[in-house]
């Protein structure tokens, strides 16, 4: 096994092989862990974010899981969940050893910051959302394959729907404008940047009916370089507050409030009255209310009273006059 955190799938697969056989015990890998006191730091491959830019990543990505969540429930009305796993800063070369062949590897931009990025979905999840969309259960095929052109075409329409949630969840950061470039299946063609140069992956975990396995995103630190500053959670708090509070917002949210429709009902009065009378009433019948002809009726918004009126006509039809204006419990409305 090689001394790299992230393991191969050849070296996954061994290392399962040999638990299974009683080569290697489980027990054995926990003890080795606990007396293993000391981590090992490479000079070579300085780590390039802080835990705070990490931290910000991490809930970053957790409202583009959320947002993909609710798009490919909708889309293929079937039970999904997906949530991020994790959040790790890894050489290149580490990444794409640690990528199973095939799979599907989709390379796009984030203009105008310069680079490409990687959006890298197990097969099985990718099989799966196209079974469904083609009318199936859901299945992924029992041998793991390339896409076929068609499959291709429709994988294609489902990253690209990916990348306006991947949007959406960035702009709490920065505005940037995702663009697929090509899709891949082997990860030894995909040369994004040199083999050493630092990456972050954001991983999540998704579940798709009965299918279930990792989407990998692979942003190198060179993208991110020019906003570093901003991947911050002080950052990223005060923006959002600062948006919230501009007055254009403000101004545009009045401007919208004010075009709402409310109801509005004038009472003429009220009365009392058994079950028996009321099911006594016929044609012709009246109900004398508590409301006397000189009293002032009451305007009622919604739920509440807000005005007192005098009942009368305007050009042959029924009207009331606002006579005052009720102020009280206002605050508590709102």
């Amino acid at each position: 096994m090689s001394g790299s955190d992230v393991l191969s799938q050849m070296e996954i697969d061994e290392l399962l092989s040999a638990i299974s056989t009683g080569v290697v015990s489980a027990e054995e890998m926990k003890i080795e862990q606990k007396q293993r006191k000391i981590k090992v730091y490479d000079f070579k491959r300085p780590d390039k974010f802080s835990k705070d830019q990490i931290r910000t990543l991490h809930m970053l990505h957790e409202n583009f899981a959320r947002l993909l969540n609710t798009y490919l429930s909708a889309h293929l009305r079937a039970l999904v969940h997906i949530n991020v796993a994790s959040v790790d800063q890894l050489t290149y070369e580490e990444f794409i050893r640690s990528l199973p062949n095939p799979s599907v590897i989709s390379v796009f931009t984030m203009r105008p910051l310069k680079g490409n990025v990687i959006l890298e979905i197990n097969p099985n999840i990718v099989f799966s959302i196209i079974d469904r969309l083609f009318g199936g259960p859901g299945l992924p095929p029992a041998k793991a394959r390339a896409l076929t052109d068609i499959e291709e075409a429709i994988t294609k329409r489902v990253i690209n729907k990916a990348l306006e949630s991947f949007q959406e969840a960035w702009k709490q950061v920065v505005t940037i404008e995702p663009r697929l470039e090509i899709i891949e299946t082997n990860p030894q063609f995909t040369q994004i940047v040199p083999p050493s140069d630092m990456v972050v992956i954001i991983t999540l975990q998704a579940k798709i009916g009965q299918a279930e396995g990792l989407i990998n995103l692979c942003i190198p630190y060179f993208v991110l370089e020019p906003i570093m500053s901003k991947l911050t959670t002080t950052f990223w708090v005060s923006s959002a507050m600062a948006k919230q509070s501009l007055p254009e917002h403000i101004s545009a949210i009045k401007r919208r409030l004010e075009k709402a429709l409310i109801p509005v009902i004038v009472e003429l009065g009220r009365v009392n009255i058994t079950v028996q009378e009321m099911l006594e009433l016929n044609v012709g019948d009246v109900l004398q209310l508590g409301t006397k002809v000189e009293n002032e009726l009451d305007v009622i918004i919604g739920q509440h009273e807000k005005f007192k009126c005098k009942p009368g006509l305007s050009k042959a039809k029924l009207a009331v006059q606002i006579t005052e204006v009720i102020s009280e419990g206002d605050d508590k409305d709102e």
